[in-house]
C-alpha cells in the first residue's frame, strides 16, 4: 500500500524556500482564502495597469514571484536548476496571453519553437507547450468548432493557424521533445481536439511526443477519450493525454445559462473528481496506447495514480507517466513525488510582469474557487514555519 503520508513532508516540500519566501507564501494564500479580496484585487490590478499606475514593482514582489519563474528564460535558469537537483523537472511557459494579430501569433510561434529547442538541450526541461489561442484568433477556432462557413480570408487565416500548429509539432517530433496543447473553452475546443488528433496521427506513430489536454470537469471527456482510443488503434498511432480538472468553470456555466444550453461542466465538484479519476484509471490501464500527463493539485487523485501503478507493477519512473503541478502551488505533491523517484514536473511561467497579469489573476481566482485547496496550502506552509522555529530553538538550546 502507498503511504498516505507521502505528501506531509514539509521539510522536503519547502526545502528551496527561504524564510522570507515562506512568509510571503503564507501572506498570499491567506489573502486568497477570501474570494471578495481576490475579486477586488483583480479589478484594482486591471484598472491600475490600464491607468499606467506604478504597480508593477508591487505585483512583481508579491504574486509574480510566487507564481512565475522570472521575466526571461535566463531568469528561470537558477530556479529550474535548483528544482532539478531535487529530481523535479520543469516546463517553461511564456505566459503572455490575449494577443490578436497575425504578427503577434507568428512571434508567439517563434517563441514556442525556441522553447522546444531549449527543451531539447536542457535536461531540466522535459516538455514544451503551447496555447492554441496563443497562435490563432479565438474567433477562428470558435467558427471552425461550430462548423460555421468561413470567408475566403478566414480560410486563409485558418490555414495559417494549422500551419503554425504543424510547425511546432513537426519540430518537436524532429527533436524528440514532448509537446502539449493546453485546454481552453468548450466553444473553441472541438477544432483544437480535431487538429491535435491529426498531429498525433502524424507524429505519434512510434513514440508519444504530441499531447492534447482533456479538461475532466467536462462530463463528456471520458467518452471522448474512449472514442479517440478506438480511432488511434484503427489508424495505428498512440495518444498523449494531459488530464486536468479544468480552468474555466464559472465562465462555462455562465455562458450555458445565458445561451440556454446544457452546461458541459459536471454538476458538482464530486462528479468532477469521479470523472477525473475514471479518466486517470482508463489511461493507466491502457499504457500500451496512451501516455498520460497527470496535471493535478488533488492529493486523492495523486494517491490513486500511485496505488494503481503499484498494483499493476508499473515502475515509478515509467516514462509514459508524468505528474505535474503549477509553480508556486502544491509543492508538497511535486517535491515529495520527485524525492521518491516519480516523474514529476513543474509548469514554470515567465514573461514581462504586465503581460503575465491575466495568467496571475487566473491563478489567484483558481485558488479561491477550488474548495479546500488554499486551506491545505496554508496549513502546510504554517506547519513548515513551525517546524523551522522548532529546529531553531532546538539548535539554540543545544548551543
Amino acid at each position: 500500500m502507498i503511504n498516505k503520508k507521502i505528501f506531509n513532508n514539509t521539510k522536503s516540500a519547502f526545502k528551496l524556500k527561504s524564510n522570507a519566501e515562506l512568509d510571503r507564501a503564507i501572506f498570499l494564500f491567506s489573502m486568497m482564502n477570501y474570494s471578495s479580496l481576490v475579486k477586488a484585487g483583480s479589478s484594482l490590478t486591471k484598472l491600475s495597469l490600464k491607468l499606467h499606475l506604478p504597480v508593477e514593482t508591487l505585483i512583481k514582489k508579491t504574486i509574480f514571484e510566487q507564481f512565475c519563474g522570472g521575466v526571461t528564460e535566463d531568469d528561470c535558469k537558477p530556479v529550474i536548476k535548483e528544482m532539478y537537483d531535487e529530481n523535479l523537472h520543469c516546463i517553461l511557459d511564456y505566459s503572455v496571453e490575449g494577443k490578436k494579430n497575425e504578427e503577434e501569433f507568428d512571434s508567439a510561434m517563434e517563441k514556442k519553437l525556441s522553447l522546444i529547442e531549449y527543451a531539447k538541450d536542457s535536461d531540466e526541461v522535459s516538455f514544451a507547450m503551447f496555447k492554441p489561442t496563443g497562435i490563432g484568433r479565438f474567433e477562428i477556432w470558435e467558427k471552425v468548432s461550430e462548423k460555421i462557413s468561413l470567408s475566403e480570408d478566414e480560410k486563409e487565416e485558418w490555414e495559417r493557424v494549422k500551419n503554425r500548429v504543424n510547425t511546432l509539432c513537426k519540430r518537436a517530433h524532429e527533436l524528440g521533445v514532448r509537446l502539449y496543447a493546453d485546454g481552453e473553452e468548450t466553444w473553441m475546443q472541438t477544432s483544437a481536439d480535431e487538429l491535435m488528433e491529426e498531429m498525433m496521427q502524424k507524429y505519434n506513430k512510434d513514440e508519444v511526443l504530441i499531447f492534447n489536454t482533456l479538461q475532466c470537469y467536462r462530463w463528456d471527456r471520458l467518452d471522448y477519450l474512449k472514442g479517440l482510443h478506438e480511432r488511434a488503434e484503427q489508424a495505428g498511432f498512440k495518444i498523449g493525454a494531459k488530464i486536468v480538472r479544468g480552468a474555466y468553470m464559472e465562465k462555462e456555466n455562465a455562458r450555458a445559462k445565458k445561451l440556454g444550453y446544457d452546461s458541459p461542466i459536471c454538476e458538482s465538484k464530486e462528479a468532477t473528481d469521479v470523472n477525473f479519476n475514471s479518466t486517470l484509471s482508463y489511461c493507466l490501464n491502457h499504457l500500451e496506447d496512451i501516455s498520460v500527463f497527470i496535471g493535478t493539485h488533488n492529493e486523492v487523485s495523486s494517491y490513486l495514480a500511485l496505488q494503481i501503478m503499484e498494483d499493476k507493477g508499473i515502475s515509478i519512473d515509467d516514462d509514459r507517466i508524468w505528474f505535474s503541478q503549477l509553480y508556486g502551488m502544491s509543492d508538497h505533491i511535486s517535491y515529495n513525488l520527485g524525492r521518491k523517484g516519480y516523474n514529476a514536473v513543474k509548469l514554470v511561467p515567465f514573461g514581462p510582469v504586465r503581460d503575465v497579469v491575466p495568467y496571475l489573476l487566473r491563478r489567484a481566482q483558481e485558488n479561491t474557487s477550488v474548495k479546500g485547496q488554499t486551506g491545505r496550502e496554508l496549513s502546510l506552509l504554517r506547519e513548515e514555519k513551525k517546524r523551522r522555529r522548532g529546529d531553531k530553538s532546538t539548535k539554540h538550546h543545544r548551543e
